[in-house]
């Protein structure tokens, strides 16, 4: 069972080992959403599924569990989609884009929060899986789906907070927050997709791009743990909340630290998203 990370010949060894899985397209763009279609059609791991961001990841209707731009769909949904695709519980998942891991992790964590460990993200994503020479499909004919099958939730492996549970925390010790948005966004000098620019009163800041080496791979274990120490400065690691402008990419940095040995930590889903749209929040620059 893979559960953080999974490399090229490791998901090769599970194709030809008669072990269930399935495969998860997570590619997107999130200025261009309508770009997810076309790149999944471009090209793909053979067999895999598409996991879309706004329609499989996100929902805006009544099931949404929080606010935001991408906000969660209820567990149940999730769980109902999965199953269509003929995902059981039984299975591996594994999870890639061709973006530097932006996106795949959202599934990746979700898996976590529907109570699934057996989730991997593929190290190197589609672009290190094409360098290895592995199989791939192409157009737009997506792979056969199998029966529908009924997949089973569990009692939650990740945790997430809502903006009302946070909002009472900001400030206090027992709270760190981890802002993986880019310095500039961050720091409120240019927002292109929020109202607001800034951040959270007291965010640290770790770009979710620091977590990989410059060929696309998640940096070494060591490596992580040296940066995440340094930038906590000496805060605890089980105090940290993780989000960035939607929720999407604060993933990398939950994996990141998880991969370094500094435990599980929480998911602020809303994110800056929601929470510069909330009144009455306060919003820091600099």
């Amino acid at each position: 069972m893979y559960t953080t990370l999974i490399s090229v010949q490791q998901l090769k060894d599970l194709q030809s080992s008669g072990k269930p899985f399935i495969v998860f397209d997570c590619s997107c763009d999130l200025m261009k959403p309508e770009m997810a279609d076309i790149m999944f059609a471009t090209v793909r791991i053979k067999g895999a599924h598409q996991a879309h961001l706004d329609r499989n990841l996100s929902t805006h209707d009544s099931t949404a569990v929080n606010g935001g731009r991408h906000p969660l769909p209820s567990r149940e949904a999730v769980a109902a989609w999965l199953g269509s695709l003929g995902f059981q519980n039984n299975m591996q998942a594994v999870v890639y884009d061709r973006n530097g891991a932006n996106y795949c992790g959202r599934l990746w964590w979700m898996l976590k929060w529907l109570g699934h460990d057996a989730a991997a993200v593929l190290n190197g994503g589609l672009q290190a899986w094409e360098a290895s020479g592995g199989a791939i499909d192409q157009g737009a004919h997506a792979p056969t789906k199998p029966s529908a099958s009924k997949f089973e939730l569990k009692p939650a492996l990740r945790e997430w907070v809502s903006t009302n549970q946070l909002a009472p925390q900001v400030g206090h010790p027992n709270l760190t927050l981890v802002d993986a948005r880019g310095a500039a966004r961050y720091r409120g000098e240019m927002e292109p997709i929020d109202p607001v620019a800034g951040h959270i009163p007291g965010a640290l800041n770790r770009p979710f791009t620091e977590n990989f080496t410059s060929d696309g791979f998640f940096k070494s274990p060591e490596v992580l743990k040296f940066e995440f120490e340094n930038i906590l400065a000496g805060r605890d690691p089980s105090t940290v909340v993780h989000h960035c402008g939607s929720g999407v990419s604060a993933v990398p940095n939950i994996l990141a630290m998880e991969l370094a040995g500094l435990g599980v930590t929480r998911l602020y889903p809303g994110s800056w998203s929601e929470w510069c749209n909330t009144p009455g929040l306060a919003c820091a620059k600099g």
